[in-house]
């Protein structure tokens, strides 16, 4: 079917709008808890230094370690969720972030926190696999990108959320480490906190369906139907299921090997560029912005008030922008913002290095910025931000929810989300580690050349899929298959 043809299709479709972004901004919560989860860490690092004794090495590995968890739960999430469903697994998601985020803030020692920062990870991990993945299976192709590009919009809130309630707890204590209430330090109620979205998010997930093209696949497409139809209308929903069925092996679940082409025997190309997007979106370096934050602005001579309060602005600017995506990747396209994204981060990388690396040291060795030059990193930086914000940050999770074959999407997914926690725990782990021994400067400059690795990756080996259908890009895909299998 070409392009016209898919897109008179689409406009004959009738959806009940309303449902669809139900169905999603339920979906999308997971991703809320990812951010949050994801950035109350970010107030707590020094609180957490003292009150473990630990040393930098491992006040980096308490940090990282929920990212080790994130890797095992976007792994095994994406299989499991072909396993079992959509919706099942949502549910454990809602029920590791609460038991992890009470023990997170009663642990008294590293080993204690990091056993459940890990399972905090796992929820992490699953919901990014799972929130996108659902998205894409109940939105109408026209508006797909923009209902995907809302779990980044609930990952965003999420983070602020976090950098606001952190900056709050501290403005009322005076310092992570401070007693605030019931004897309790403050960074434990940082942690403290999240169980109230968690809680919401458990109890409303009961109010959702099972996604439609999981239930075709397990072999019960009559439900699979009766959900459509609530979402559309009957005779959109019966020629939808015969459509999915075209694309899928009805009653046979996927499986972790059907990334393999079952005509060449080797790994998708797809997948292969399902990889790249994910491990490139980390190596530019934006979760040190989002996990350090406090820790680079005090190393750049900023207060701790003011180190926070940055990660409030920086919160902001990630809000905006990230809702200026929502608004141009269902009409600008997803790879157009891929690529302003790679050069714009790039830049603003190469920027930041530079001011880093010709600012001038205390007698302790740390970096010092006048008052003016602080204002140009502040703003540099809240630039990068900006730019990924408009494309990195929302626009690879729309990409791995909606470019793989309906047979293989769990799997891939669970692979790209397992390199992409990878990367990111990879980072992580590093950046303390180059602080110290490199420096601010080289280490902006490090991420900035892969932000133009991310341009040329994005411009040879990303295809657009802005407006195709699911079922669309599955029957091309298998098409191209059975072409290099001739070749």
């Amino acid at each position: 079917m070409n392009t016209k043809e898919n897109t008179t299709e689409i406009n004959k479709e009738e959806y009940n709008l309303p449902k669809v972004i139900f169905l999603a901004f339920v979906a999308a919560i997971g991703g809320f808890l990812f951010g949050f989860d994801s950035g109350v860490i970010n107030g707590t690092v020094d609180a957490l230094q003292l009150s473990f004794n630990s040393d930098a090495a491992t006040t980096g590995f308490n940090v990282a370690s929920v990212l080790l968890g994130c890797a095992v739960g976007a792994f095994f999430a994406g299989t499991l969720a072909d396993k079992y469903g959509r919706k099942p697994m949502m549910v454990v998601t809602a029920l590791l972030f609460i038991v992890s985020a009470v023990g997170s803030g009663l642990a008294t020692g590293s080993v204690e926190f990091v056993i459940y920062r890990l399972l905090g990870g796992f929820a992490v991990g699953a919901a990014s696999i799972l929130a996108p993945a659902y998205i894409s299976e109940i939105a109408p192709s026209k508006i797909r990108g923009r209902l995907a590009t809302l779990q980044q919009l609930m990952i965003v809130i999420g983070l602020f959320a976090a950098f606001l309630s952190n900056y709050w707890l501290v403005g009322l204590s005076g310092s992570a480490s401070d007693i605030l209430w019931g004897g309790f330090q403050t960074w434990q109620w940082m942690f403290w906190i999240e169980v109230v979205p968690a809680s919401i998010f458990l109890i409303v997930l009961f109010f959702i369906p099972e996604s439609p093209r999981y239930l075709v696949v397990a072999g019960k497409a009559n439900l699979a139907e009766k959900v459509l139809a609530t979402i559309s209308n009957a005779k959109a929903a019966a020629e939808k299921v015969l459509d999915i069925k075209s694309t899928v092996r009805e009653g046979s679940k996927p499986k972790l090997k059907d990334v393999i082409s079952k005509y060449t025997g080797k790994i998708h190309p797809l997948v292969w560029a399902g990889l790249g997007l994910a491990v490139l979106q980390q190596l530019t370096g934006i979760n040190v912005i989002f996990y350090y934050g406090a820790t680079l602005w005090k190393a750049a001579g900023f207060t701790e008030a003011d180190a926070l309060l940055t990660n409030v602005i920086g919160g902001t600017v990630n809000i905006f922008f990230t809702v200026v995506s929502i608004i141009l990747v269902d009409r600008l396209g997803r790879k157009p913002l891929l690529l302003i994204g790679s050069l714009g981060q790039a830049v603003m990388l190469a920027i930041l290095a530079y001011i880093f690396s010709t600012a001038s040291l205390d007698a302790s060795g740390n970096l010092v910025l006048s008052d003016s030059v602080g204002t140009y990193a502040l703003i540099v930086a809240n630039a990068y931000i900006a730019f990924f914000a408009l494309s990195w940050g929302p626009v690879m999770w729309v990409m791995l929810g909606e470019m793989f074959p309906n047979q293989f999407r769990g799997a891939a997914l669970a692979l790209c989300g397992l390199a992409q926690w990878v990367a990111n725990f990879a980072i992580t782990m590093t950046f303390p580690i180059m602080l110290i021994n490199i420096g601010l400067g080289v280490s902006y400059g490090v991420y900035a050349f892969f932000g133009v690795v991310a341009y040329f990756f994005v411009k040879y080996f990303i295809k657009e899929t802005k407006g195709r259908s699911l079922e669309d890009m599955s029957r091309e895909q298998d098409a191209q298959d059975k072409s290099a299998s001739v070749v």
